[in-house]
This record gives structure tokens, C-alpha cells and sequence, in this order.
């Protein structure tokens, strides 16, 4: 019998992205979609080539949508907590595409975020990479997609982690990163035949969460990252250009980056920089490594899809993993 999965939030970029890759899903069934601005229209209506049928409905947690075995709640931070705990009290499994659970300290999350309503759930939270985590997303009850600038990062750098010294990374995403609702910044008059960098000086909230896996990972405590994202005039694709230092005798990072990779099925390492076109539509991260011996830094490049590896398809990979499924089931 197929998992029943709901989609919170399906009206979203994200959300309608992971509805229509549960639909098709062999051993997933649809159970529900729902929308806090959309209730009552048809999931196809906003999204035509998703070809989702589903008429998203207001979320009832007391009710049928209680009585599924997994959720996809893709709120935005703040709006995600409440709703994960109310599916959690049910004994739902739950996959948060927000930031609620991807911090392990709660004052880091409330420095960078907002007050946080559900703090008793975050040391029970497994972060969401599967090339990092893979045992620990096993049978996981609550797991916290990673952000999709920190998906790009972490898989280029943390193979990396006992030998970084400096990172700088420069960080460049189409305009499906900022959400379905336009803003001046993410406006078509604004984008097209422009580039332009945003939350410049250190303040973008993904900054931590590298910071976070990097240590984890092997890094010194107190690792700092240089983080600038890029808005281009895309729909999706994400491109990040990581610039680094490395230890003296640090093996050359292409190496390390092979070695870490070699069994992984959607993480690519290739011998020349990739572009978002080689990555679209798909969950693959694709990675490329060089070093300048004229500056003695080394440049790691990666390449994802925002809207597949960086949030939805990703999703789907862990969601396989907490069901017993095949991890590549409904990505292939």
C-alpha cells in the first residue's frame, strides 16, 4: 500500500514542485494539497505543466490531513514550526522545507530568524543532505530540508572541512529562490538583462547553516564565510563559485571531492566548470574543483537545480529514506 503524503503550502513554488513529484511517485500517493491563499482552485490552474489535479484545501491538521504518514509542510520560517508540531502531535512524519529545524542552536536561529514556537522538536530534527546524513535520515521522524544555497555549499565544501582556512563563496540564483510572491528586487523589469548581488555583508540567513555543517563537517570552530548571493535573470538554476584557502599539504580538493562522491548516484564531479543547463529539472549536484598556483587558492564550483536538488526533489530523496523506500525512487 502506497504512503499517503500531504503538500502544506502546494500554492508555492516549492510546494507545487513536490506535489507533482509525489503524484508520479511509484510508491507515494497524494493525499492532499493545501494553500493558505488558494483554497478551492485546482493545483493545475497556478501550475499548468505540473499537471496536478488536486484542489488545494484549507489545512486541517485535526482532521483527514492528521491521518497521513507523511507531510511536506513548505511554509516560510516562523509559519513552519506551529504546523510541524501540530503534524508531529499526530505521529506524522514531517519534512519542513523551511528554516525552523536546520539550526541546531536555538539562539543562532532566533538571531538570524524570529522567536522560535516549537524549540522542544529541534534536537530531534535530522538535517536533511542525505550525502551527509544518509544513516541518520533512516526511519526519521522530523527531518529539515536544507536551504538551497547550503545544499550547493555544503556538498562542495564539507569534503573540504579539516583543511578550509578561508571561504569566500560567491552565489548566484534564478528568481524562483525568491518565492512566488514578486518583490521589487525579484520583478521582471528588475531582473531581465541585470545582475545584481543582495543581502550583501553578511547578512543572508543561510550563512550560519553553512557555517554550521562546515564545522561539523571538520572546519575549525569559528570558521567565518564570505556569503554574497546573485540574482540572475533565470527562472531556476543556482550556480556558486567558492573560493578558497586550503591548509599546507592539503590533498589537491578535486581528489577529495571524487573520493567523498564516488557511490553517491546524484553528485557529479566533473573536469570542467558546470552550468545550471546541465543540471535542470534534475536532483543532481554538479561539482568542479582547480587551484590557482599563481595565488594558492583553490576554486570549487557547484551546480544545482533551486527548485529540484536545492528544495523539492531533495525532499523526496530524504522522504524515501524516512518511508523505507528506494532513495531514487520518483527521481530517476
Amino acid at each position: 500500500m502506497a504512503d499517503r503524503v500531504l503538500i502544506a503550502g502546494a500554492s508555492g513554488y516549492a510546494g507545487a514542485l513536490a506535489a507533482r513529484l509525489v503524484a508520479r511517485h511509484p510508491a507515494l500517493e497524494l493525499a492532499a494539497v493545501t494553500s493558505r491563499s488558494d483554497v478551492g482552485k485546482p493545483l493545475s490552474a497556478l501550475y499548468p505543466h505540473h499537471r496536478v489535479d488536486s484542489v488545494l484545501e484549507e489545512l486541517d491538521v485535526d482532521g483527514p490531513h492528521g491521518e497521513v504518514q507523511a507531510a511536506i509542510v513548505a511554509y516560510p520560517h516562523g509559519a513552519a514550526a506551529p504546523t510541524v508540531a501540530a503534524l508531529r502531535a499526530r505521529g506524522v512524519k514531517v519534512i519542513d522545507l523551511s528554516a525552523d529545524f536546520r539550526l541546531r542552536s536555538l539562539e543562532t536561529y532566533e538571531q538570524w530568524y524570529v522567536e522560535h514556537t516549537a524549540p522542544e522538536l529541534l534536537a530531534g530534527a535530522v538535517y536533511g543532505l542525505p550525502e551527509r546524513y544518509r544513516e541518520q535520515l533512516r526511519g526519521a521522524e522530523l527531518v529539515a530540508n536544507p536551504g538551497c544555497f547550503p545544499t550547493a555549499a555544503i556538498l562542495a565544501l564539507a569534503p573540504l572541512g579539516p583543511y578550509l582556512e578561508d571561504v569566500v563563496i560567491d552565489a548566484k540564483t534564478g528568481v524562483s529562490g525568491a518565492g512566488r510572491a514578486a518583490t521589487d528586487a525579484s520583478h521582471f523589469v528588475s531582473v531581465t538583462e541585470n545582475v545584481k548581488p543582495y543581502k550583501t555583508a553578511g547578512t543572508h540567513r543561510h550563512t550560519p547553516e553553512i557555517e554550521q555543517e562546515l564545522v561539523v563537517s571538520g572546519a575549525a570552530t569559528g570558521l567565518t564565510v564570505s556569503f554574497t548571493p546573485h540574482l540572475l535573470p533565470l527562472d531556476q538554476g543556482e550556480l556558486l563559485s567558492c573560493y578558497l584557502r586550503l591548509a599546507d599539504g592539503a590533498p589537491p580538493a578535486a581528489d577529495l571531492l571524487r573520493e567523498a562522491y564516488a557511490e553517491e548516484r546524484w553528485v557529479d564531479v566533473v573536469d570542467g566548470p558546470p552550468g545550471v543547463r546541465d543540471v535542470r529539472e534534475t536532483n543532481r549536484c554538479v561539482l568542479h574543483a582547480a587551484r590557482d598556483e599563481r595565488t594558492g587558492r583553490t576554486s570549487v564550483f557547484a551546480a544545482i537545480d533551486n527548485l529540484w536538488k536545492g528544495t523539492s526533489s531533495q525532499a523526496i530523496q530524504n522522504l524515501n529514506l524516512m518511508l523505507g523506500h528506494d532513495e531514487q525512487a520518483g527521481l530517476s
